[in-house]
């Protein structure tokens, strides 16, 4: 087990001990004296530790990912550089070091919020003209990326797309990286030949991955394991590399964005870069953004305690479908943050690739498969695994399977939201 995988571990028992780790571990790679070490309790933190100390450079904040096996994968990490030389607003640390299994950066402590927490605040206490500055600070940051975006598209190899670290947050969690063996990884230890609670089911995965789903009495044309098999194949490195690469964060959800608030307008800047690259396969590079901001919200996904109670939630299994019902809604925010991500990034962007040639028949396909993967592989989506009771279960479930899966018949939220970001011409691909 590395360092990092193992101060990790420790910290979800025993803090103080973690603690006393990290200060030794932060004093051996820096050469420091890190005083003060405390980790925060943040349930963003799902594969990483974050926190603050004290040491000769000052008051500093901390943080860390750490994957399953990062020891024997590839690429580079960190690569904070890149996005700086790019033009996009990112936060510099003042240490880092980027060895497999001891990765950490340090930050000077800062006094702004992570956008993340901006936001959550704005789902419980609305506060229109608040809501108003978020959304024009998401406006300007995408306009930002979509810029880097278009300066930066070039075409790359199956070799380059595969060298990028990006893909250990989709594909690579889907196998065993050493062999390729899927299923695999966390797919196996999350959910394969384990049982399923949801509010009135219980049953194992072969009958949940198997049952055609009906959500909100919409039948939808794949069932879960179908929807995990194509990801498998379709978003495999190397057949990723016909979009093109760009340069991106990669995974720029909320809690790794501060929100600088300033006297006429708000705005954004990175930070964590550890999946960052200058290949990045473009169809991939702002998809962790779009779900994880937006429709893992609000609550179900980060706090899940809060949802059981606050909306009503019901499934039952039948023959060969399985129906979940749910009054959960992402919230006026969200959806305003929706449209946002549509108009600002996505549609010019799936224009622009189309205009030079570059955008694949089947990218609705590419984005919805990644999509569905954002919340099923970044955490245990099955109840009592996790953080997840029966009611946010079927809630997780039933909105990876709205990305991953199309209606049969009618629409939904993501039938209309392809609709609105689809470049003239294109079709869905499929």
């Amino acid at each position: 087990m590395s360092r990092t995988a193992e101060i990790r571990a420790v910290a979800a028992k025993d803090p103080a001990r973690a603690e006393a780790m990290l200060a030794a571990f932060l004093g051996q790679t820096f050469g420091i004296t890190a005083e003060g070490v405390t980790i925060n309790h943040d349930q963003y933190s799902l594969n990483s530790l974050n926190g603050f100390f004290t040491c000769e450079k000052g008051a500093c904040f901390f943080k860390f990912h750490q994957e399953e096996g990062e020891e024997e994968m590839r690429g580079e990490y960190y690569r904070a550089d890149i996005l700086a030389r790019a033009g996009l607003p990112v936060d510099q640390p003042i240490l880092s070091s980027t060895l497999p299994g001891e990765q950490i950066l340090v930050y000077r402590r800062r006094e702004d919020p992570r956008f993340s927490d901006v936001l959550r605040a704005l789902d419980l206490a609305p506060d229109a003209a608040a809501e108003a500055r978020a959304l024009s600070a998401e406006r300007g940051l995408n306009e930002k990326l979509l810029s880097v975006a278009k300066d930066s598209l070039h075409r790359i190899t199956p070799a380059q797309s595969r060298a990028e670290p990006i893909h250990r947050l989709f594909h690579e969690r889907l196998i065993d990286p050493a062999s390729g063996t899927y299923p695999a990884g966390r797919l196996a230890s999350f959910y394969i030949g384990k049982e399923f609670t949801l509010p009135g089911v219980s049953a194992p995965w072969d009958q949940i991955s198997t049952a055609t789903p009906v959500i909100n009495g919409v039948e939808y044309d794949r069932p879960l394991g179908a929807l995990f098999d194509a990801a498998h194949q379709r978003l495999m490195p190397e057949r990723l590399a016909d979009a093109g690469g760009i340069v991106a964060h990669g995974d720029a959800h909320n809690a790794n964005v501060w929100y600088e608030r300033g006297a006429e307008a708000d705005h954004l800047a990175f930070f964590d870069p550890a999946f960052a690259g200058e290949d990045v396969p473009s169809l991939l590079a702002e998809v962790k953004s779009t779900f994880h901001n937006i429709l893992a919200h609000p609550l179900w996904l980060y706090d899940s305690d809060m949802v059981p109670g606050r909306w009503q939630v019901s499934a039952r299994l039948t023959g060969e479908h399985i129906y979940i019902e749910s009054d959960w809604q992402p919230g006026r925010l969200r959806e305003a943050l929706l449209q946002v991500k549509a108009e600002a990034f996505w549609k010019p962007w799936l224009s622009h690739l189309a205009a030079q040639g570059m955008l694949p028949a089947d990218w609705e396909e590419v984005v919805r498969l990644a999509l569905f993967l954002c919340p099923t592989m970044v955490m245990n989506l099955r109840a009592g695994a996790g953080r997840h009771n029966p009611q946010s279960s079927a809630i997780g479930l039933s909105q990876a399977i709205i990305c991953g899966a199309r209606p049969v018949q009618g629409q939904d939220r993501m039938t209309r939201f392809f609709d609105a970001i689809r470049p003239s011409g294109s079709d869905s691909g499929v």
